[in-house]
């Protein structure tokens, strides 16, 4: 089967590869906090200047010609979508968090308590493990407020799609286990870069 293709690399993820990279040599064996590691990314980042920045922005022009080149002789495995990814529309209404996703939301900062010093990607282990361990009857209270958040969010896409905008994403009803893979093409948004900054900083 045909593996699907790394997309290209933005200019700030190489950016935040190196300063991984630096981090762990002058802290080795230090417990690595998102958080705080995304924050300094984002502030270094924006305060460096354009020569400061140009040799991420040619690894990131380097990567998109290795990407175009592999795209040339790319071939999709059966039953995959053709055509070109859709850019989202920034104002196009927001696909409500899932019931489980509610459910992590209002217990990470009590798993971060229970749990000093855990990761992002144990904190999400963790609550799959306790979403898959509570009843039905437990879990209604986050099905309930997702059921409000999708009633609302098809009333704003109706409303949106009267303005003449079509193509907008339905409310996913069962995606707890799922990730939701679809990354931005935006070369440095450094706003939106926790996620890709847990996969770097797994150790």
């Amino acid at each position: 089967l045909a593996k699907k293709l790394k997309g290209p690399t933005p200019a700030f993820a190489f950016f935040v590869e190196d300063f991984d990279k630096e981090h762990k040599k002058k802290h080795p064996g230090a417990k690595v906090i998102l958080t705080e590691v995304s924050k300094l990314c984002s502030e270094k980042w924006k305060s460096m200047s354009p020569e400061e920045k140009a040799k991420f922005k040619e690894m990131a022009k380097n990567d998109k010609r290795r990407y175009d080149q592999e795209m040339k002789s790319y071939v999709p495995p059966a039953g995959a979508k053709k055509g070109k990814k859709k850019k989202k529309d920034p104002n196009a209404p927001k696909k409500p968090p899932s019931a489980f996703l509610i459910f992590t939301s209002e217990h990470r900062e009590k798993i971060k308590v229970d749990n000093p010093g855990i990761s992002i990607t144990d904190i999400a282990k963790k609550s799959g493990e306790m979403w898959k361990k509570m009843s039905t009857t437990e879990k209604t209270p986050y099905e309930a407020k997702y059921a409000k958040l999708k009633e609302k969010y098809e009333m704003e896409v109706a409303a949106y799609r009267a303005k003449g905008a079509k193509n907008v994403e339905p409310a996913d009803d069962d995606d707890e286990d799922e990730e939701d893979e679809d990354e931005d093409d935006d070369d440095e948004d450094e706003n939106d870069i926790d996620g890709k900054m847990a996969k770097l900083f797994l150790v």
